[in-house]
């Protein structure tokens, strides 16, 4: 029995098609080749405000935009979250969208004082694939993946999506076609068995 899989396209240019793009792409056609449903979100043809108080993440309305996109994470089994490394996190619009989507009443519950939030997510998980410019191996072992970590364990675990995994690609700009093939082959393999 296939899943229900939420595609989320962070990268922020909605004008030019970039590798991110691409990944997604083929991630999805490997979901349908698994029998997998999907939906998919792209951030950066949404319209949104910036949340900017307390009262307006908590009892604030959101847009038709954000509503659509909660419907498809909660629909959802598993979400793959897709975004490029800018200054050494996401883009301030792929975390604009999470504050909008993730917000108490969908994606957590405030309970009593002094006890955890219920995690309204609980039994989702998530992959998120992350391109980057310099190596990999340098972002996860030198800078410690402190941004993904973040991702992981304060937005999404804090909701109750586990496991996460994570892949991340570096060196983006200097790859050659042979590279990026591998990487898409690769993309199209996890989305067929919807990892």
């Amino acid at each position: 029995m296939g899943k229900f899989i939420t595609i989320i396209q962070g990268h922020p240019d909605a004008q030019t098609r970039h590798f991110c793009h691409a990944l997604a792409d083929e991630y999805a056609k490997g979901c349908e080749d698994g029998g997998h449903e999907v939906r998919r979100i792209e951030v950066a043809r949404l319209e949104f405000p910036l949340l900017r108080t307390k009262d307006e993440f908590e009892k604030g309305t959101p847009p038709d935009s954000i509503k659509q996109a909660q419907d498809a994470i909660r629909w959802a089994d598993h979400l793959v979250i897709f975004y490029p490394l800018w200054l050494g996190s996401m883009p301030a619009l792929l975390k604009a969208f999470l504050e909008q989507v993730f917000r108490p009443g969908v994606a957590f519950e405030y309970r009593a004082q002094g006890k955890m939030a219920k995690k309204l997510f609980t039994g989702k998980s998530a992959r998120i694939v992350v391109t980057m410019g310099m190596p990999a191996l340098v972002y996860r072992w030198f800078f410690l993946a402190h941004s993904l970590k973040s991702l992981e364990r304060n937005i999404l675990a804090f909701c109750g999506i586990k496991p996460t995994r994570a892949t991340l690609i570096g060196q983006v700009e200097g790859m050659n076609e042979r590279q990026r093939a591998s990487w898409l082959d690769e993309m199209r393999g996890l989305g067929d068995v919807g990892k």
